[in-house]
């Protein structure tokens, strides 16, 4: 009886443990610094603002970006034209 009750506890901790690649790569981009805007596209597909107010300079884009200013304060290098959205699309 012992060892089930064990068993049951254990089994959520290894499910979670067992994520997918792309949870995976998701979880520690938080807050990530991203060589370039390639990479920072494949888990922020329409680049990172840093308010939901920014509005794109280069007029409509493709993708809504997501908002996040600690990942947008990272990668501001990343923001060539100044208006608060790195790596937009």
């Amino acid at each position: 009886m012992h060892k089930k009750i064990i068993s049951l506890l254990a089994a959520p901790a290894l499910a979670m443990s067992l994520a997918t690649p792309a949870q995976a790569a998701l979880t520690p981009a938080l807050e990530k610094k991203f060589a370039n805007c390639t990479a920072l596209n494949l888990v922020y597909s329409g680049g990172v603002a840093k308010t939901k107010t920014t509005v794109n300079k280069g007029g409509k884009t493709k993708v809504t970006p997501t908002v996040n200013l600690k990942v947008y304060n990272e990668n501001k290098s990343k923001d060539r034209d100044g208006d608060g959205i790195a790596c937009e699309r």
